[in-house]
């Protein structure tokens, strides 16, 4: 019997989908949302749950900048074959994106006992929220926001390919969040750092989610939940991926910085009271 009811799944899902891609932390909300209605978040079946719904919020992504990664994959096979199309942005951009992917990857395989046991917690999400905030507020204040999303190179997506390590070892850190910070950092723009991070989360995320489908239908999570789960993240996520490129075109990220601090006391008090199990 899987531990997660289809209303259950449908809950999460909508967190899922609305969290995901906000830097505000998708596996600490999931986590949070799993332990207010009790269900055990170190729970095998629950931790592939958690990464197959993913696959949802990242078909979102791929619908919405379907046009822009068919550029993207298309200059990049042109690229395989035609010397001269080598110096195009695009097909450049294909390999760093690949490139930068690799280091997730190797952390994610070799720590993942450390990763769905021990930092699993909820005191490690509680203490994350916070301390990511700490970094994006600092990022958001030094950067320079002068360059564009054609301005991007080499270096700045391995540095922000690499800094998703930190979401992956500090559930409530964020992925979006410390991708966002890096971009941030190395003075792009709110609208470059944003789709930058997309970009870069659409092979970490999906590898995720595949890795884990076997883990989650293995371990007793049943099928019904997880397709529920996911239908709801993709629609949700859809939404959020558009009011979120509207919204740092014209704003900061402080509403997001006061939002994680607020969500980490808040959780900082319930796993104190007993309220919630960590």
């Amino acid at each position: 019997m899987s531990v997660i009811s289809l209303g259950q799944a449908t809950v999460l899902g909508i967190v899922e989908g609305i969290t995901e891609f906000l830097p505000i932390s998708s596996t600490g909300h999931l986590k949070i949302t799993e332990g207010l209605m009790g269900i055990p978040v170190d729970d095998p079946s629950v931790v592939g749950f958690s990464a197959v719904i993913q696959v949802g919020a990242i078909a979102a992504v791929l619908v919405y900048f379907f046009k822009d990664i068919v550029r993207i994959v298309t200059a990049w096979g042109r690229g395989l074959v035609d010397k001269e199309e080598r110096y195009h942005h695009d097909y450049q951009f294909a390999w760093w994106v690949i490139f930068a992917t690799i280091p997730i990857v190797v952390v994610g395989l070799a720590a993942k006992p450390l990763i769905d046991g021990p930092l699993a917690s909820l005191w490690v999400v509680a203490g994350s929220l916070i301390a990511g905030s700490g970094v994006m507020w600092a990022a958001d204040q030094m950067g320079r926001h002068k360059r564009g999303e054609d301005d991007t190179g080499f270096k700045d997506a391995m540095l922000v390919g690499c800094s998703q390590i930190l979401a992956l070892l500090f559930p409530g850190f964020s992925r979006s969040g410390a991708t966002m910070s890096t971009a941030l950092m190395l003075d792009l723009d709110r609208v470059a750092a944003t789709r930058l991070s997309f970009f870069l989360g659409i092979p970490a995320l999906t590898g995720a989610g595949l890795y884990e489908l076997k883990d989650a239908a293995g371990s007793g999570a049943a099928i019904a939940p997880l397709v529920v789960g996911t239908a709801v993240s993709f629609v949700v996520a859809y939404a959020s991926i558009a009011w979120l490129l509207k919204y740092v075109a014209r704003h900061s990220f402080n509403a997001f910085v006061v939002y994680r601090v607020i969500v980490g006391v808040l959780l900082l008090g319930l796993l104190g009271t007993g309220v919630i199990a960590a």
